[in-house]
């Protein structure tokens, strides 16, 4: 007996979030671009460039955070779910990409460094502290169970503190006159985002291989599903995160007696989504039969 019993999970949306979110960076990176080319600012430029990828990143989210509210048809069944995953795997792509050609310059400038007005990049990056800790509340709310949120949340939150980290270099600039200011805080900015560009790139890429999500432990679900009144045995036993915000599970369940009915298969649906946030259970009940053995029963066979 197979029963799909799904819970509807629809992911709040955050068009206008995006909206916001988008145009302010956009103005701002227009405004960094400017001032860095004017006042030969790497701290400015580099800070752009991190605003600019995550304007791409932003445009990536809204994209998939839509995609994946569109309804399944005959050739996607599961609708377009998985988008929102691989818009975070592409998002800790380019960012890092991006880095990487940041990480070049900073080094060639610490080699030869360039006069920069120490003023200017406080005021501008001043600018940017406020700008992005606004556009970071705007993905909070969403940012403990959607990746794809997460990622805008992070990028967000982390270019304040790192547009924080250019005001303090503008400062230790006017008051040192040590040039060599500029380019080690464009590394440090480097070294923040690549940390938090990791976790999300390290995230996106186990969901992608359908790795148990991290919110949940495997052995609590088996023991859940063991412990049932009439299972004498679980196997084929599978959890994954269909999207960001959903997770899916699957599993054989031995019931020598046969299954209860109906309001048993509705009862394990909602304890799953209670107790572990699984959305969309798929249970085949099994009586044990000796002659017709389940041919997925070994543990090393999927």
């Amino acid at each position: 007996m197979v029963d799909h019993h799904s819970h509807s999970h629809v992911p709040k949306t955050y068009n206008r979030a995006f909206q916001i979110g988008i145009g302010l960076n956009i103005g701002f990176v227009l405004i960094e671009v400017a001032f860095g080319l004017i006042t030969q600012s790497l701290a400015l430029l580099a800070d752009a460039g991190h605003n600019l990828s995550d304007v791409l990143g932003l445009l990536l989210a809204w994209g998939a955070s839509y995609l994946g509210q569109l309804p399944p048809n005959q050739t996607y069944t599961y609708g377009w779910r998985r988008s929102s995953i691989l818009a975070a795997l592409l998002n800790g792509i380019l960012l890092l990409l991006a880095m990487g050609g940041i990480t070049w310059e900073a080094l060639r400038r610490l080699q030869e460094p360039t006069p920069v007005p120490g003023m200017t990049l406080i005021w501008v990056a001043g600018v940017g502290v406020v700008i992005n800790t606004l556009t970071a509340l705007l993905f909070f709310s969403g940012g403990k169970k959607d990746i794809n949120i997460r990622g805008a949340f992070l990028h967000m939150a982390a270019d304040a503190l790192v547009s924080l980290g250019v005001v303090f270099a503008g400062i230790a600039i006017l008051l040192t006159g040590w040039l060599w200011f500029d380019p080690a805080i464009s590394l440090v900015i480097v070294v923040v985002i690549v940390v938090g560009t990791w976790n999300l790139l390290r995230d996106a890429l186990g969901l992608i291989l359908d790795r148990v999500p991290k919110h949940i432990e495997p052995l609590a679900v088996r023991t859940f599903l063991q412990e049932l009144p009439g299972v004498a045995q679980v196997h084929d036993l599978h959890i994954w995160g269909m999207s960001t915000t959903e997770t899916a599970l699957t599993a054989h369940l031995v019931m020598p007696e046969g299954c209860p009915g109906d309001s048993f298969l509705t009862h394990i649906s909602e304890e799953l989504h209670h107790h572990f946030d699984i959305d969309h259970p798929t249970l085949q009940v099994e009586t044990g039969d000796q002659q017709y053995p389940c041919p997925l029963e070994p543990d090393h066979i999927v």
